[in-house]
C-alpha cells in the first residue's frame, strides 16, 4: 500500500508482483502483513495489530476486539490503518473496529443475546456464497439457518463443508431437503456431530436456534438459496430475520 502525499493516492501492495512494482514508485511505501513483521506499516504480533514506524511500534488493537469476523477483515483493517495512520487518531480507529457491525446482510452482526451471537448473511443466495462467506469466518462449529428458493444449483460441495463447520443445521424453504440430502450423502457426514432440524418459516427457524443455542454459540442466517419462495428479495429476508432476532 503506498501513500502519495500530492494526490492522496492509495494502492494495495501485498504480493510478489506488486512488491517488485514498489521499487519503482516515488511515493512512500507502507506495508501490511498478517504473516511477517514489517518495518513500515502493520503486522500481527500475538493477535494484536501493530503499527511499526521504522522501529517505533504502536499497539493498535487486539484482533478479537474487531466486531466483524474473519481474518480477511483483519487484513482489511490493517490496510485501512496503513492508509490513515497519522491522519486519523488511534482512538477513532479502535472505536470503528469495535463498533462497525458490517454491511447490511453480509455477515452482519445483529445482536448478542445470552452470550449467543446472531449474524445476518442473507445475501448468500447460492451455495458458493455461503461456503466462501459464513462458513469461512468462524473457527468453531456454528448453528446455520439455510434454505430457500431452488435455482437448481448443486449442493454437493456445500454438504461436505457443512459437515465440517456446522453443529446444528436448521433448514427451511424449497431447498431444505436438497441441502439435507447433500449433507447426509457427504463422505465426512457423522450424525453424532451434526443435528438437522426443519423449520416451517423464518420465525420457527429463529425459535429453534434460540432454544438449542448455548453461551458462546454463533447463529447465522446464510441461506445458500434465493429468497423468492418466501420473500421478494434477500433484503426483505434479512430484515425479517433481524426483526425476529431483535424481538427475542
Amino acid at each position: 500500500l503506498y501513500q502519495n502525499n500530492d494526490q492522496n493516492t492509495v494502492l494495495n501492495i501485498d504480493n510478489d508482483i506488486t512488491r517488485s512494482f514498489a521499487d519503482y514508485t516515488k511515493a512512500q511505501v507502507v506495508w501490511f502483513s498478517s504473516k511477517t513483521t514489517v518495518e513500515n506499516g502493520c503486522y500481527l504480533k500475538d493477535d494484536h495489530i501493530i503499527y511499526n514506524d521504522y522501529g517505533k511500534e504502536t499497539d493498535i488493537i487486539n484482533i478479537h476486539d474487531i466486531k466483524i469476523p474473519g481474518m480477511h477483515n483483519v487484513e482489511n483493517y490493517m490496510a485501512a490503518i496503513c492508509a490513515v495512520y497519522g491522519i486519523v487518531s488511534t482512538d477513532n480507529i479502535v472505536y470503528v473496529a469495535r463498533n462497525f457491525g458490517g454491511v447490511a446482510h453480509r455477515a452482519e452482526l445483529v445482536r448478542i443475546l445470552d452470550g449467543v451471537s446472531y449474524y445476518n448473511d442473507s445475501i448468500a443466495s447460492s451455495p458458493t456464497r455461503t461456503a466462501l462467506g459464513t462458513l469461512s469466518l468462524y473457527k468453531d462449529r456454528i448453528i446455520l439457518i439455510a434454505g430457500g428458493y431452488d435455482k437448481n444449483l448443486d449442493y454437493t460441495d456445500l454438504g461436505i463443508l457443512i459437515c465440517d463447520k456446522v453443529k446444528i443445521l436448521i433448514l427451511m424453504g424449497n431447498t431444505a431437503k436438497k441441502i439435507e440430502d447433500a449433507v447426509r450423502k457427504a463422505d465426512n457426514y457423522d450424525d453424532s456431530s451434526i443435528s438437522i432440524y426443519h423449520a416451517e418459516d423464518m420465525k420457527d427457524a429463529v425459535t429453534i436456534a434460540q432454544k438449542l443455542s448455548v453461551e458462546g454459540d454463533i447463529v447465522s442466517l446464510s441461506p445458500a438459496s434465493a429468497s423468492f419462495d418466501m420473500y421478494k428479495d434477500f433484503e426483505q429476508r434479512g430484515n425479517h430475520f433481524k426483526e425476529l432476532v431483535n424481538a427475542l
